[in-house]
């Protein structure tokens, strides 16, 4: 379905009017006008001419590994919340690259720190210090529950690090227990990554059956369902708890201060330690710096990624002295991680989220839109519920989302899918202005048209 067919009477041939702001229809669809912005270099300007979207989708299939189900979108380059395709037309992200772009594409002060640092030095491995590691990790200490930081490189890696962590902690805590408790609870819908550890961790089937058997003592509960989760914990054979406050890719769903705090109280009888899972949820995006504190219950250990260094890859545990005790040299490591680039690029990226002005605005636009969509799409038989907290928003549907993202997509706005295919993900960059959001609700709105042309050809 074309865009043009999905906005109905409100769009005229000459502008859509959103609210207070008036956009042309020419604005994601037109070329770029900003040469800067289209195309950084001449170089890369005559390669986006040679090179269109189709030739480079034809070029993905023959050489790279076919382990994603791309949309058919070749983007070029980035500006605030606004990306550009090879063919310069322009799409409002409301993704984030996956909740990464915390500060949208360029930020000029995460700019500044990656250009100063990597004219600088940029790599010496962990054999040797390095400022920028140790003055990020005082600054994650200093803002959080932890005393301790450990950094690897993304998400998966982070929770395995905090698998070893937990498992080495009960053998240091069970000196004279030949099989300490070894064992992991994680709960439905959660995700923790795509390593083997991580992978056993994932709820989903789809994720885990092909590369069977993946390593044991994994027990999956109800998420939310208090009294199951205590009575399992009271076993004392789990060395942790993994647990997502706010659940992104299963769907957006949070967790209630009482089931955390069951989680806390029942983890401190048994000696279970309790992990947070905040790679996506985490450093802001919940309108909190870190989504657990809207709960004031907190973690032993808790895992951190994706906006952390604000596109590039980096990943981190943070963990309390208790935790740290059992940890020695040689335990785990990684040749990349925390190097002076990344932790660059991390200081400028915690020091502007951490601004308590910045939670606040973060948490007045997520109500702000929650709110607007609730209004909006709240009406429509197939919306059955907008929840989340902050700038992760998701809205159930009755059916596949995919209509309505690939609606979306053709009318320059990018989301995301997340649950059971069923669930619309919002995970704007956090600097989104509320006339973006507007925007973004009006498109929103005017593409659900699609779910009920997907109900027509069942």
């Amino acid at each position: 379905m074309s865009c043009s067919a999905l906005f109905s009477a409100n769009i005229s041939a000459s502008s859509v009017q959103y609210r207070s702001l008036t956009i042309k229809p020419t604005n994601y669809f037109s070329a770029c006008l900003n040469v800067d912005v289209c195309a950084p270099d001449s170089n890369q300007k005559g390669f986006l001419q040679e090179k269109r979207s189709a030739e480079i989708i034809a070029d993905e299939k023959k050489f790279i590994v076919g382990t994603y189900a791309r949309a058919p979108l070749v983007l070029s380059s980035g500006k605030g919340c606004k990306l550009y395709d090879v063919e310069g037309r322009e799409y409002l992200d409301l993704t984030s690259g996956i909740a990464v772009n915390a500060l949208g594409h360029g930020d000029p002060d995460w700019l500044q720190a990656v250009t100063q640092q990597a004219d600088v030095l940029t790599h010496v491995s962990n054999i040797y210090y390095s400022v920028p590691q140790i003055e990020l990790a005082k600054r994650l200490v200093a803002s959080s529950f932890a005393d301790r930081a450990f950094f690897c490189n993304s998400g998966t890696e982070a929770t395995e690090a905090a698998i070893k962590f937990a498992r080495k902690f009960q053998r240091f805590s069970h000196p004279d227990n030949k099989e300490p408790p070894f064992e992991f609870i994680a709960f439905t819908n959660c995700f923790h990554g795509r390593t083997m550890g991580a992978l056993a961790l994932t709820s989903k089937e789809y994720y885990r059956s092909p590369f069977e058997p993946v390593m044991p003592g994994v027990t999956f509960l109800e998420y939310g369902n208090t009294q199951a989760a205590v009575e399992v914990i009271k076993s004392g054979k789990f060395a942790a708890v993994f647990v997502e406050p706010i659940q992104g890719e299963g769907g957006i769903y949070s967790a209630t201060k009482e089931f955390l705090q069951s989680l806390r109280a029942a983890c401190d009888s048994s000696g279970c330690l309790l992990v947070y899972d905040e790679v996506q949820c985490g450093l802001g995006r919940s309108g909190h710096l870190w989504a657990h504190e809207a709960y004031d219950v907190y973690p032993d250990i808790m895992t951190l990624a994706k906006p952390l260094a604000g596109g590039l890859p980096i990943g981190a545990v943070l963990v309390t002295e208790r935790v740290a005790t059992a940890i020695n040299y040689g335990d785990h490591g990684s040749t990349f991680a925390g190097n002076p680039l990344v932790c660059g690029a991390g200081i400028a990226v915690l020091d502007k989220i951490s601004k308590p002005e910045f939670l606040a605005d973060v948490s007045e636009k997520g109500r702000y839109f929650k709110d607007l969509l609730v209004e909006k799409l709240g009406g429509n038989s197939h919306v059955k519920e907008v929840r989340g907290l902050g700038l992760i928003i998701g809205i159930e549907l009755d059916i596949s989302a995919s209509p309505l993202v690939d609606a979306c997509r053709e009318c320059g706005i990018l989301v995301l899918t997340a649950g059971k295919g069923n669930v619309v993900r919002i995970v704007p960059p956090l600097i989104i202005s509320k006339e973006e959001l507007e925007i973004a609700a009006d498109v929103l709105t005017n593409c659900l048209p699609a779910l009920d042309n997907q109900v027509g050809n069942k």
